[in-house]
């Protein structure tokens, strides 16, 4: 038996490493999953090799309507829905607070905030018609903690853990679970971008000095992170709500 057999998780931001490395672990855990993303050519990509155990939706996460769109098509394609990975995200821009625009912080709040939120108040009516569930969110260590040069992206990530925690407090009296993940730095196309914007030059020597400082000495992984977000839909969570799951190689320890 699988330890998601019979769920149905919604997950956003399908595409992205930890998105789509979690995808695949629910659906080879019984899972059934319903992928949200922007660019359908990548999307219908990462789901093809799923069959008729995934199914998906194009939109943009910062949209209400398409965010509600992809909940009704969830719940219309399966019957359910018992899971919600609040995953998708953006890295913004590594400069200085003194440097960022007012664009470039509106796009990051719009993804990892307005977005975050969109899909916790569409993903949860389902759930707590059910009276049981479970809601993970994506957050990151900077959304507990913080780091010089990521100023927008420390923001909007301390954000969605305080939405995480009030969400907690008003959805588990309907018996709904939401937690929240803090990975560190993790071994995907986010991070390559981020050495790239911190150092266009010399991006090997940026990973090095982010390595340094994770006493485990190395990045997480894409799937180590799937394990945890599969810990927390799973029911071997079930009396976890409103807690901040860190996976960050002991970064928060030193």
């Amino acid at each position: 038996m699988g330890r998601m057999d019979g769920k149905v998780a919604l997950v956003t931001g399908a595409t992205g490493g930890i998105g789509r490395a979690t995808m695949d672990r629910f659906v080879r855990e019984g899972a059934r999953v319903f992928a949200f993303a922007r660019q359908e050519g990548p999307l219908r990509d990462a789901v093809a090799q799923y069959g008729a155990s995934v199914a998906y939706a194009i939109g943009d996460i910062t949209e209400e309507a398409d965010v509600a769109r992809a909940v009704a098509a969830c719940v219309d394609a399966f019957g359910r829905l018992d899971v919600v990975f609040a995953n998708a995200g953006v890295e913004g821009v590594v400069k200085p607070i003194t440097d960022v625009t007012a664009e470039e912080l509106d796009e990051v709040y719009r993804v990892n905030v307005r977005g975050t939120f969109f899909t916790l108040k569409h993903g949860a009516p389902p759930l707590v018609k059910a009276r049981k569930g479970s809601i993970i969110v994506n957050s990151s260590v900077l959304g507990t903690t913080g780091m010089a040069g990521f100023s927008a992206y420390t923001m909007s990530k301390h954000a969605v853990t305080g939405l995480m925690r009030a969400a907690a407090l008003e959805l588990s009296p309907h018996g709904v679970r939401v937690n929240s993940i803090h990975p560190a730095a993790i071994e995907n196309r986010m991070m390559r971008s981020i050495e790239r914007m911190a150092a266009p030059d010399a991006p090997d020597a940026v990973k090095d000095r982010m390595t340094s400082l994770i006493p485990l000495g190395r990045y997480g992984t894409n799937e180590e992170m799937a394990s945890l977000v599969l810990f927390l839909a799973s029911d071997e969570s079930t009396f976890c709500s409103g807690a901040t799951f860190t996976a960050d190689g002991a970064f928060g320890a030193t």
